[in-house]
């Protein structure tokens, strides 16, 4: 397993977001967080990235316990995260907006840039090529010069992945990918999804589109009120009931 947590909770004063989460997540597998608005989802994210301390329980990445790390420490050893809403400088290339994400040990500082100004400069081609080639894996090469504000949306969550791949990172979680997005555009979501599974990428996103999650996951874990309450594959999950009278309404079609 790639992530574990064990009996995660979160308190907001009286209010309890997250109870008792114990899931883990796969290798080289897509995982779906479901639930309905309020359920804690978006939480959980928040706690997997260090953006909120938990309030019991941990959080272990290869084995590791991660709780309590700041977000910049669990992103070097592996998550990343994409948010719901899209957040991109809009006044930068599509090509710097990826090359942000990637690793820069020489050029993070001034006196770095001053001392070794060829390493520097190799290092900047290093982060084009590295930038150019994700952007050709989600589908936006041909965009890299275009400023990122004037792209349509879905493409702005495209550069959004493309940014967090740059990281390395081993693990992404997706928060709502599908949100806002044309019938054509959430195909082409749903094939980079595929095509990063192929690549050894481990994928846990949060979505409210069903036949998205029922058609891409190998595992989800539905919630409600915080707590787990289903767990197992698209068919078992279509069939669970209390996925049914919680979440689903109705069953999921076919």
């Amino acid at each position: 397993m790639i992530l574990e947590t064990k009996n995660l909770s979160r308190n907001f004063g009286g209010l309890r977001a997250v109870r008792q989460l114990s899931i883990a997540v796969e290798r080289g597998r897509i995982t779906a967080l479901i639930g309905p608005n309020g359920a804690g989802k978006t939480t959980i994210f928040n706690l997997l990235t260090g953006f909120l301390p938990p309030s019991e329980g941990d959080i272990r990445l290869n084995g590791t316990r991660i709780d309590g790390l700041p977000p910049d420490e669990i992103a070097r050893r592996g998550i990343v995260r994409t948010f719901q809403i899209v957040r991109i400088f809009g006044g930068l290339s599509v090509l710097d907006n990826v090359m942000i994400g990637c690793r820069s040990p020489h050029g993070e500082s001034l006196l770095g840039a001053l001392a070794q100004p060829p390493t520097v400069a190799m290092e900047r081609k290093r982060n084009e090529t590295r930038a150019s080639e994700l952007l050709r894996l989600v589908g936006l090469d041909q965009h890299k010069s275009r400023m990122a504000r004037d792209l349509g949306y879905g493409e702005q969550k495209l550069v959004e992945i493309a940014r967090a791949l740059a990281t390395d990172a081993d693990l992404l979680l997706l928060d709502e990918p599908m949100a806002g997005l044309s019938h054509d555009m959430v195909r082409k979501m749903t094939a980079v999804m595929r095509d990063l599974q192929a690549l050894g990428k481990t994928i846990l996103f949060v979505e409210h589109n069903m036949h998205v999650v029922m058609d891409i996951s190998d595992r989800i874990f539905v919630l409600n009120y915080g707590q787990e309450i289903a767990r197992g594959a698209p068919a078992e999950i279509r069939r669970n009931k209390h996925v049914i009278e919680a979440y689903l309404g109705t069953a999921a079609e076919p």
